[in-house]
């Protein structure tokens, strides 16, 4: 990493405003290449906060593009730095033929970017989410025993998994890319797929962390929820068509959108006095139409600068909730 803000922070996971008793948390919704959205957004935040973002949050809580970005801002990576990273390997996943291409391609982004990084390393508070295939329930891969529900006796960060295995398990958007295999600790194989299809929008399970076994009152919640944006759909030519088996990637699309609202409505209904901001704008000009396996960096950077602009709209807000 190339730029240095601030010393990183130590294991016990205390923000640098630690003389309050705010629990700031952060939480990225998955999307694919629209991932690009939220490091615009990101990349604002970072800005007016002057400090990498692990130093400013409690919980960073991610599923599938947001886990990647989640594990990266969890060890230190500034936004900037995982913009680039999005830049050269994004393209290269999403353009990929077939369920293999893309397996490996983002195995090669897990590999070469996280190396042999565990969630023994991260430097704050984390959930990646990932769903297990078999018994359809969600694992999430988290760094400190702070955060175990129960058995904190037996508790290894992530399980013992690395964080390219958690991160690639929270990508495998079945059918699309091959579910992933991982092996625990404790020698229990789990067979996974993308954390999209239990929580695309993770807010809820960041909560439970923070008032379950963190002890954290709701009133000194502070939540910044980040979308990927809702854009137009694009318009697929007849052999595109047939190659996608039958739009097969709106009905994911439409799945994840879904899932998305879901969990927001409840978080509303649930906790509608939790002080949040959600920041995922619609978009409805035609030529911002794209989808979850958008593969032109020109399009995708277009993404990244409306995600700055989403950011613009509600800098006050923020910089009254964060600062």
């Amino acid at each position: 990493m190339t730029e240095d803000f601030t010393n990183p922070k130590n294991s016990s996971f205390t923000a640098d405003d630690s003389k309050d008793k705010l629990c700031r948390i952060l939480t990225l919704d998955g999307g694919g290449a629209k991932g690009f959205y939220s490091l615009g957004v990101l990349r604002e935040i970072e800005g007016l906060l002057s400090a990498p973002l692990c130093n400013k949050f409690d919980l960073i809580f991610g599923t599938s593009t947001g886990g990647i970005i989640a594990a990266l801002i969890a060890l230190g990576y500034t936004i900037d730095e995982i913009h680039k990273l999005y830049q050269t390997y994004v393209p290269d996943i999403m353009q990929a033929r077939g369920r293999r291409g893309k397996s490996q391609a983002l195995n090669k982004l897990a590999k070469e970017v996280f190396a042999d990084k565990t969630f023994a390393d991260v430097k704050t508070g984390i959930g990646i989410v990932a769903t297990k295939w078999i018994i359809e329930r969600p694992m999430i891969f988290k760094g400190n025993a702070s955060q175990a529900h129960g058995r904190i006796g037996t508790f290894v960060p992530g399980f013992g998994v690395s964080i390219a295995e958690a991160v690639q398990a929270s990508c495998s958007a079945y059918p699309f890319f091959n579910r992933k295999t991982v092996t625990t600790s404790s020698g229990d194989k789990v067979e996974l797929v993308d954390g999209g299809y239990c929580a695309n929008s993770p807010t809820l399970y960041a909560i439970a962390d923070a008032t379950g076994p963190m002890q954290k009152r709701l009133e000194d919640l502070r939540i910044v929820s980040v979308g990927v944006g809702v854009y137009p759909e694009p318009k697929y030519i007849w052999w595109k068509r047939l190659v996608k088996k039958l739009r097969i990637v709106q009905l994911l699309q439409k799945t994840l959108e879904i899932n998305t609202q879901s969990m927001e409505q409840l978080r509303h209904i649930l906790f509608k006095d939790v002080k949040a901001i959600r920041i995922s704008d619609t978009f409805e000009r035609p030529e911002m139409a794209t989808d979850l396996m958008e593969h032109d960096l020109a399009k995708l950077n277009i993404l990244h600068q409306r995600g700055r602009e989403s950011f613009a709209i509600r800098e006050n807000e923020l910089k009254d909730f964060l600062i």
